[in-house]
């Protein structure tokens, strides 16, 4: 089983003055345990059926053109496209970045262990793309070049570092 689960619970028509009248369709994404809600209208799903039909063969999309937008006829496009949305996690093992960025779902370069820091011969194209991103970033070294203004300590700053630096030692 696939750890994304998707479900198209609800849609509402909007209407406004600039446009005509349109569907949105939410969608409820659950993946690791996480549920989010993504908002889309049918005009995105054709573009990423497009797009997905450059790298994948996806299944039929329900049909562009609605006759009449009476509820009945909107249900059947609601259940269409969350089969739509189910069978292309279902037959696919690795979903496409394309698929992933439609649902809001951030996704990470997936590449082999062996090859994660590239490898000494040949540089793979996925490693050499990899970055490594700071994840905690001073402006100022909080204890060689204290504030002149800042009266009272960052305790929490305070906190962290000792913590990480010197766990051994007691609080004063």
């Amino acid at each position: 089983m696939h750890p994304v689960r998707v479900s198209i619970p609800s849609f509402r028509s909007e209407n406004n003055s600039i446009e005509k009248g349109y569907t949105v369709f939410k969608i409820e994404v659950l993946m690791n345990g996480r549920q989010h809600t993504v908002e889309k209208r049918y005009s995105e799903f054709h573009a990423l059926h497009k797009m997905l039909k450059k790298s994948i063969k996806p299944p039929e999309i329900p049909s562009k053109h609605v006759r009449n937008w009476v509820p009945k006829v909107l249900e059947q496009r609601r259940q269409g496209l969350e089969l739509y949305l189910q069978t292309i996690i279902m037959e696919n093992g690795v979903l496409p970045k394309i698929f992933l960025d439609f649902l809001n779902i951030r996704h990470f370069p997936s590449v082999p262990k062996t090859e994660s820091c590239g490898s000494f011969d040949t540089e793979s194209e996925e490693s050499s793309k990899l970055s490594h991103q700071p994840v905690l970033l001073f402006l100022r070294d909080p204890f060689l070049l204290p504030s002149a203004h800042d009266s009272f300590s960052n305790v929490v700053m305070e906190g962290v570092i000792h913590g990480v630096f010197y766990p051994d030692l007691q609080p004063r």
